[in-house]
């Protein structure tokens, strides 16, 4: 029976020690194989060459590097594309490629399907199937056909990051580590529905960027369109969130989908400005994407520029996302729900 061969692909440098001790190769020959693996990007041991023959035919045995392309695309005219890649089992995760000038963002996925089954997302009807392996996360990064145009990296795609912390940080220690690309972790931001533990965890392990699903000033309107409020209410991440310094380069941003009859009114505006007082923060109002059998419609352009301008004018710096790709299936998880059923039904 054939050894199932492990990735060196989302390992750090303290993994790739153990898998160098494993194959009877000398420590320094871990920073050998992360300068292959991140900094250069080959995608076969065989490609090593400043490690022997020897060496390499023993790492062969029992690894591989372990990227994999995307098994699907769909570009917009707009220049946004969303990647799809396989995962264990057959899954589907989706990848987002955004250039914007100068600036190129990757929205990466953290999970298949998502346990917080937020009423707005299609993410969530898929419910949740697995934690993405931290190879299954850095490669979306590092396959990615676009890798040297990025300059953002968000995880904000598929799943809660703080569900699945492990392997997310593992995915962050690499691209900032000097053994890999080195990146500062001001170009990262991890969006959370607000998980406390882990969003707790997160905040004491770096400098990245946090964003916040708020979506609702009131916690008993959040909790009907957000569950996860029932177990980790705003107000305590509010309160967690107001320890922590945001003044100087980190940067805390609330998310906020604008909805017709919802969350779109000047007096869910002056709510919402009392919640976030004294807190160091921007907001982000994002149009909603409809997605299937969900009874929710977004706002008009008129609307969400009077919101955006009276949240200003009152002391909250409040921008409008850009709405890019709405030509391939905007919604988060829209892509990968069609491809997960078209390989069932197959």
């Amino acid at each position: 029976m054939d050894c199932i061969k492990r990735r060196l692909l989302g390992m750090t440098l303290e993994q790739l020690k153990e898998a160098a001790a494993e194959a009877g190769m000398p420590a320094f020959s871990a920073k050998q194989i992360a300068d292959w693996v991140y900094r250069k990007r080959v995608r076969s041991i065989d490609e090593m060459s400043n490690i022997s023959l020897k060496n390499r035919n023993r790492l062969n045995e029992l690894f591989e590097v372990g990227y994999k392309a995307p098994a699907d695309a769909a570009r917009s005219i707009d220049g946004t594309v969303k990647y799809l890649y396989e995962v264990e089992n057959g899954h589907f995760v989706e990848a987002v490629f955004i250039p914007d000038g100068e600036r190129a963002t990757l929205c990466v996925s953290s999970q298949v399907g998502c346990k917080m089954n937020c009423l707005f997302c299609m993410t969530g009807k898929q419910k949740y199937t697995a934690n993405l392996t931290a190879n299954e996360i850095v490669n979306q990064i590092f396959a990615l056909p676009e890798f040297d145009k990025l300059t953002n990296i968000v995880f904000m795609g598929m799943g809660e990051p703080c569900d699945n912390l492990d392997n997310v940080l593992a995915a962050i220690e690499i691209l900032t580590a000097q053994y890999s690309i080195a990146w500062s972790p001001h170009r990262i931001t991890v969006s959370s529905v607000g998980h406390r533990k882990g969003l707790k965890r997160l905040l004491d392990g770096g400098d990245y960027h946090i964003a916040i699903s708020l979506h609702h000033p009131v916690p008993e309107k959040r909790a009907e369109i957000m569950p996860a409020e029932k177990g980790y209410p705003i107000t305590e991440i509010i309160d967690l969130l107001r320890g922590y310094d945001f003044s100087h380069q980190r940067r805390l941003t609330f998310e906020y989908i604008v909805f017709k009859g919802i969350n779109e009114t000047p007096s869910h505006a002056r709510k919402l400005i009392k919640l976030l007082q004294g807190l160091e923060c921007r907001i982000n109002l994002i149009r909603y994407h409809a997605i299937p059998s969900v009874p929710l419609e977004g706002v008009d352009n008129e609307t969400m520029t009077q919101l955006r301008d009276f949240l200003t004018k009152n002391g909250l710096f409040t921008t409008i996302r850009a709405s890019r790709g709405e030509d391939i299936f905007a919604a988060c998880g829209m892509l990968s729900t069609l491809k997960n059923e078209k390989e069932k039904q197959e």
